[in-house]
């Protein structure tokens, strides 16, 4: 995954474009079957166009005037967060960048890393504080005033203790996202700074 992030054309910036409502996720005959309601990220959507899905790289499969279609694998429905979202469920939604475009957020390949778990997500002023576990090592990409992808969304890190960190979400954050609904032992996914990710990478292979 990390050797070949920059190659693929495949990237996204974590802004949001929408929230989604999953209309079923079943097993189909040869793979996971995730309908999701769209509207924003059907424009100019192509079958084979990349979505992120709650942070998750997807492939359009089937697109109809009411929503989106993907096929899942065992293994992304297992090592995400896709697999707690039931019909009914909302999820965030973002097309594939397209350079030449605007650029918010920072550079997200939908390639999830893990499943963190909330913690904490309260009101603090006009604010809301969410503090998420990380899974275990995962702190060592985390810094403060750095980068994090949660449910695909882009956010600053706040505060870091160990693998678990923190964010300030603004209400216009939580209230074109998924994550007012968020409650404490909810799985999140998670995608560190593809920067750090890097930089480990170069730093182990000078080492050995």
């Amino acid at each position: 995954m990390v050797d070949t992030a920059l190659t693929d054309r495949r990237m996204f910036t974590g802004i949001i474009e929408e929230t989604g409502r999953v209309e079923r996720f079943e097993r189909g005959g040869d793979a996971w079957k995730l309908r999701v309601s769209a509207r924003a990220a059907l424009n100019d959507v192509a079958l084979g166009d990349s979505i992120a899905v709650n942070g998750c790289c997807l492939t359009v499969v089937k697109a109809d005037a009411d929503g989106l279609e993907f096929d899942v694998l065992e293994e992304t429905r297992r090592l995400t967060s896709l697999a707690a979202v039931g019909a009914g469920g909302v999820v965030n939604l973002e097309r594939s960048l397209s350079f030449g475009g605007k650029m918010g957020g920072h550079f997200v390949t939908g390639h999830v890393d893990g499943l963190g778990v909330v913690e904490v997500f309260e009101t603090r002023g006009a604010d809301r504080y969410l503090r998420v576990r990380a899974p275990a090592g995962g702190g060592r990409y985390l810094i403060h005033k750095g980068s994090i992808a949660i449910d695909g969304i882009s956010l600053t890190v706040a505060e870091v203790e160990g693998d678990a960190f923190a964010v300030w979400v603004i209400p216009h954050t939580a209230a074109v996202t998924n994550l007012a609904g968020k409650r404490a032992g909810d799985p999140v996914n998670l995608e560190f700074d593809l920067l750090g990710k890097y930089v480990e990478k170069l730093l182990a292979g000078r080492t050995a």
